[in-house]
């Protein structure tokens, strides 16, 4: 009696856990990508882990070949892959890639995330309005 109230109780406090959903997303960071695009070399991978019950976006973007240093990089959206929208989650910290950073996101911000109308973009002093780009996509 006493461990089936233990088994009991020890299952009721793990029992969220097992509703909360880990989500991998990804984005092919390129200058065709861009609205309009451009002729940069340069190239990119957005790797990212949505955290359904803390609400919790975590990634790191690693690129290669810029035309200068990275000036500003954020996530954007709601917005399909031949559309611009507005800035949604900046990256704070500019640093050489790779660029990691976390977010707490709400529940308008997850529903556009899961619904792939994110897109990443890494803008530098010589492509002002984004030299690389992709859409961020569940995989």
């Amino acid at each position: 009696m006493k461990m089936t109230m233990l088994t009991a109780a020890v299952l009721l406090a793990l029992a969220p856990a097992a509703f909360a959903a880990s989500e991998t997303y990804t984005a092919d960071l390129k200058a065709s990508n861009e609205v309009p695009a451009n002729d940069s070399k340069a190239s990119g991978m957005l790797n990212a882990t949505y955290d359904t019950a803390s609400k919790k976006l975590t990634y790191t973007v690693t690129y290669k070949d810029l035309s200068g240093a990275a000036t500003a990089a954020h996530f954007h959206g709601p917005a399909d892959a031949k559309a611009n929208a507005g800035v949604v989650v900046p990256t704070k910290d500019m640093t050489p890639s790779p660029l990691k950073g976390e977010a707490t996101l709400t529940d308008a911000q997850a529903a556009d995330l899961q619904a792939g109308k994110w897109y990443y973009n890494v803008h530098t002093a010589a492509n002002k309005g984004g030299e690389i780009r992709g859409q961020v996509m569940k995989k």
